[in-house]
């Protein structure tokens, strides 16, 4: 996705009002609001005449926005007065009016077969209350409930008060997606522009650890959080994520056979340019990830200037090398020896020099070669090279830096580019089962780096292959715009191995069996869905019965969303019950207790056979 597209992701605000309803969207009319087709919600909130805002309460199973958002609210704040109304002032009020020249459509109900009497659609939102009474009404897109809003604030609220709505266009691929009419609902906490409510505790704490129970949704917690933060509030999906921005996030697995070298950096088979094998020193995925965060924040601190004179030299480098055929065009140093450039990577020319017979062959740094071309030093002779780098001796590749740098000079200031400042981005980095690897092992001396303390270059250090770089000095430091997720079960035996001096590191929050139940908003089937939860819910309740278990090993939600291709006993037979096995393995009782959890869940051997002979 191109930049241009990043840089319209542009954030809308919807304010309604007993007096009217207004949008920073200039495109916005009230006779137009089957357009909310096109956009998606992001948030909304209830504000009091004294300024004061009041998010959505969450009830068990909902997600955080959708197109149901306002209604729910709006139920939420005047739930005593709309329950109030008779049964002729219910049916009587109004919803919603896609256009002028469209019918007005009215009417609150008391359960869905009954709005479905009066409007034959599956386009409605349910509001529970009271302990089992129902509002049900018209709901599909963004704005078709933008009238009933207004209504409530008409008749029941004070002057001054407002329901305000945050939005956004859909990408082409949410416009593609089958739409789906599901209850979800805001977060609670407050997240100054962020969506996810835990967003702004690893902004806070720069480290966070997800534990909890199996199956909780924790890894796709963590994706949904680095999502929200890299788009600054504007995708809670990773897949809708510009090109871009997927640079600025990045997932890996701990296992047990997981390295220092696979994590950081470490020696890497390679093939030489004459066919041989050797090694090389690779970065590893962590430290791929740093380079890219570290050249953003570094960037972002850079004066106008300092930028130009950048970018001028990385032309000039680049028309120059654009411009020779490699292993064909000769190059001479000043003492004449004569040399062909063969290829160059990221971080090195290669040299051919036919005419010495000790070495032939040379590789050059890239960094090194731009260090002198932004200096406002001028090297007249490689003497000059040897002071600038502070060396007491010169080394044989200065000669030829020297004469690279002559053939670029003469390259650079030929073009002038528009050029900005580059602006701080957020990078998200996760680490899925963050306790299955040998912790010490892999991080090596980062356990200082990672400290949310020591973020910069406060917390530099060497790393364990330092002397192999092309400065041996270069420092490695996790900079302030990186922030760290790990997820773990608290049931894993490696738990207990778990670094002491890592623990301190992190914030540990615990996500509950029941803390991510809209997950199960994903099986697309209310009754489904419902069964599901009280499935789940007795059978963790009978799993926390039992004295040597705790909430620790309950079942997730996760588990449920089987039920697309399952039916609830292979559920039982295929998944939970191996599981559950594991917990009482060696219990005195172990037969006892899982006759226990199948009552609870609801599984029956008796059942399944019959339904086997019946097929």
């Amino acid at each position: 996705m191109a930049n241009s597209e990043m840089n319209n992701q542009e954030k809308f605000q919807l304010v309604i009002s007993a007096d009217g309803v207004t949008s920073t969207d200039e495109r916005f009319t009230m006779d137009k609001l089957y357009l909310g087709d096109n956009y998606k919600p992001l948030g909304v909130i209830f504000r009091n005449a004294d300024g004061e805002e009041i998010k959505r309460k969450l009830n068990k199973g909902e997600r955080r926005v959708s197109c149901q958002t306002l209604p729910r609210i709006a139920c939420q704040i005047f739930e005593k007065e709309l329950a109030s109304l008779s049964v002729e002032e219910k049916e009587a009020f109004p919803i919603c009016r896609y256009a002028p020249s469209m019918e007005l459509i009215r009417g609150i109900y008391s359960g869905v077969d009954e709005f479905r009497r009066h409007r034959n659609s599956i386009e409605y939102v349910v509001y529970k209350y009271d302990a089992g009474r129902q509002f049900v009404f018209y709901c599909w897109n963004l704005f078709s409930t933008v009238i009933f809003a207004q209504e409530c604030l008409k008749r029941f609220g004070h002057p001054g008060e407002q329901f305000v709505l945050t939005y956004r266009e859909k990408n082409e691929k949410e416009m593609n997606e089958k739409k789906e009419n599901v209850p979800e609902a805001e977060p609670v906490q407050e997240t100054s522009g962020y969506n996810n409510p835990y967003s702004s505790m690893l902004l806070e704490s720069k480290n966070l650890i997800f534990r909890g129970a199996p199956g909780t949704g924790k890894s796709y917690l963590a994706k949904e959080i680095a999502a929200d933060i890299v788009s600054d509030g504007y995708y809670d999906d990773c897949k809708s994520l510009t090109d871009e921005q997927r640079q600025q996030v990045e997932f890996v697995q701990f296992h047990p056979s997981y390295d220092y070298s696979d994590f950081v950096e470490g020696l890497r088979p390679c093939i030489n340019d004459d066919g041989s094998m050797g090694f090389e020193l690779q970065d590893g995925i962590f430290k791929q990830f740093i380079n890219r965060a570290r050249k953003n924040y570094e960037n972002s601190l850079k004066s106008k200037e300092i930028i130009e004179k950048e970018v001028s030299v990385q032309d000039a480098m680049m028309d120059f090398l654009s411009g020779i055929e490699f292993g064909k065009d000769i190059f001479k140093t000043v003492s004449g020896n004569e040399f062909t450039i063969t290829s160059v990577d990221e971080r090195y020319i290669n040299l051919s020099i036919p005419g010495n017979a000790m070495v032939n062959t040379l590789s050059l740094n890239v960094s090194e070669i731009q260090q002198m071309l932004e200096a406002d030093t001028k090297f007249s002779k490689v003497k000059d090279i040897t002071a600038f780098f502070g060396k007491k001796f010169a080394t044989q590749q200065y000669s030829y830096n020297f004469a690279l740098y002559n053939e670029i000079l003469k390259k650079k200031g030929k073009r002038k580019k528009v050029i900005h400042q580059e602006e701080l981005k957020k990078y998200v980095f996760i680490i899925d089962e963050i306790n299955r690897g040998e912790i010490s092992k892999i991080f090596g001396e980062l356990f200082f780096a990672i400290d949310p303390g020591y973020r910069g270059r406060d917390g530099e250090v060497a790393t364990q292959y330092s002397n192999l770089h092309a400065n041996p000095n270069e420092k490695f430091y996790i900079p302030e715009n990186v922030y760290i997720i790990g997820t773990m079960n608290d049931i894993d035996r490696s738990v207990d191995s778990f670094d002491f001096a890592m623990r301190r590191r992190f914030r540990f929050v615990e996500i509950k069996a029941d803390e991510r139940l809209e997950m199960l908003e994903n099986l697309e089937d209310e009754a489904l869905k419902n069964e599901a939860i009280q499935r789940m819910t007795a059978l963790n309740q009978a799993i926390i019965d039992v004295e040597d278990l705790n909430r620790n090993y309950q079942i997730g939600a996760s588990y449920f969303l089987k039920l697309k291709t399952l039916s609830f006993d292979e559920l039982w037979t295929d998944y939970l019950e191996p599981l559950l096995q594991e917990y009482v393995r060696g219990m005195y009782d172990e037969e006892e207790r899982m006759i226990q959890f199948a009552e609870a869940y609801g599984y029956s051997k008796q059942n399944r056979g019959e339904a086997d002979e019946m097929s």
